[in-house]
């Protein structure tokens, strides 16, 4: 019996832990995510301004960083920033990307 009851108690500390998720843990979730899609909405104005000229070509290569829009993953953009979140240096990757998938 006392076997049961603390396979029993374990699962409801499982449950108890599962409900009493850490509210501010949350918020920083939802704080990624805004920086996630703030930093993709960034990366694709830049393009779009900078080659005005190459619209259709700037939404091709947006495609093939994220995916179709069905399944797009923003977070494919992370790979142009660093810890220093400088924005010439990311735009300076994010141009050389592009440029180097314009000439393959």
């Amino acid at each position: 019996m006392i076997l049961v009851l603390s396979l029993d108690y374990g699962r409801l500390l499982h449950l108890i832990r599962g409900l009493e998720a850490d509210p501010l843990e949350s918020h920083m979730g939802l704080g990624t995510k805004n920086r996630q899609k703030q930093t993709a909405d960034i990366c694709k104005q830049h393009l779009r301004g900078k080659y005005p000229d190459k619209l259709g070509l700037v939404e091709e290569f947006i495609v093939e960083i994220e995916g179709h829009p069905k399944n797009c993953d923003v977070t494919r953009w992370g790979q142009f920033t660093d810890i220093k979140d400088i924005k010439k240096e990311m735009f300076q990757r994010l141009e050389i990307r592009f440029q180097n998938w314009l000439n393959s």
